[in-house]
């Protein structure tokens, strides 16, 4: 599995990167990474067909946990998925902004 950090994630999101937020919608309002688009763990499989298959996409939860199972489903289906290691809860502790 392809891992990336906060630092390079923010480099990616400079260059209009796709980052998907696989947290509950809840935990996406409360805050998320600015750009981040929320789809739920449990939904990622019937959304498939909204993510460009020719871009990485970038996957981000609370911790990485999450994040980690659903960067190895995307890329059993085909697509150049990237986990993000920290999830969100590093993006913030780096003193970066929080959207919500």
């Amino acid at each position: 599995m392809r891992e990336t950090t906060i630092d390079q994630l923010a480099s990616a999101l400079e260059r209009r990167a796709t980052l998907v937020d696989v947290r509950e919608p809840s935990e996406y309002r409360a805050g998320h990474v600015p750009g981040a688009v929320n789809i739920p763990m449990g939904q990622l499989t019937a959304r498939l067909g909204e993510l460009d298959r020719d871009q990485p996409v970038h996957v981000v939860c609370a911790a990485g946990n999450r994040s980690s199972a659903m960067t190895d489903l995307l890329t059993a289906n085909g697509y150049d998925a990237i986990n993000v290691a920290g999830g969100t809860t590093a993006w913030a502790r780096s003193g970066r902004p929080i959207e919500k």
